[in-house]
């Protein structure tokens, strides 16, 4: 945790002192998209049905920030949707490319009768080089209170991507997730190592496909959504 307060102070330094040299430009994005399901870290969050999701962004010079939506089921009445807010800087340093932020979970409704809610903070500190065409990177993602008084959670991830051509673009990631199983998920086993291997296809400047396999190694909660998926997904960006 020293080192990820550090990293943070460090960038909010940088964007301090870069001002003079950000371009006064504010830049907004926004995409929209359908999945065959919503794979998050391995898992479904929409009970293996179909995803709907959504959202805008804005950058300016290092720093960004966004929004971005979607539903989920968690087998439970509420929550029935999310809203994540997130915030954060992308300075560079020598070839490598750092992301260092804050990402908050919102769920609609979703107190649900158990202990503690879904919405949940995580920090998020990560890097990634290029090495010829490819790209490589690690992340690190620490919350200080998983949903359901969980208890801290840490996310590592190691991850790649490398074009195919002109349109196509291979890409992967490997994880490990840890939660200190605390609250409503006491006696769960919460560490679990999850990885996908997936395929990117640039239809249009605007349109891309993906189709994407991913499995952990958990048996918590029933394999079925714990389990081997393979999602298509469809997204627009402008």
């Amino acid at each position: 945790m020293k080192f990820l307060k550090i990293a943070l102070v460090a960038a909010a330094a940088s964007v301090a002192m870069s001002g003079a040299a950000m371009a006064e430009e504010l830049k907004l994005s926004a995409n929209v998209g359908v999945a065959s399901d919503y794979i998050f870290r391995g898992i479904s969050n929409t009970n293996n049905k179909g995803q709907v999701f959504g959202g805008v962004d804005a950058t300016y010079g290092i720093g960004y920030a966004g929004v971005w939506a979607s539903n989920v089921d968690f087998g439970t009445p509420n929550p029935d949707a999310e809203i994540d807010v997130y915030a954060g800087v992308k300075p560079v340093v020598g070839p490598v490319s750092l992301d260092l932020g804050v990402i908050y979970y919102g769920y609609s409704k979703d107190k649900n009768g158990i202990p503690g809610s879904y919405s949940y903070i995580e920090t998020k500190a990560a890097a990634s080089i290029a090495a010829g065409p490819a790209t490589l990177g690690a992340a690190f993602y620490y919350s200080p209170e998983f949903p359901s008084k969980g208890g801290e959670s840490y996310y590592v991830e190691a991850n790649g991507s490398a074009p195919i051509g002109e349109k196509l673009t291979l890409s992967g990631a490997l994880g490990y997730q840890t939660v200190d199983a605390k609250g409503y998920f006491s006696g769960v086993d919460n560490n679990y190592v999850t990885w996908n291997l997936g395929v990117s296809a640039a239809i249009t400047d605007h349109l891309t496909a993906d189709i994407r396999y991913s499995d952990t190694d958990s048996h918590d909660f029933g394999k079925s959504l714990y389990g081997s998926a393979l999602t298509v997904a469809l997204k627009a960006a402008f």
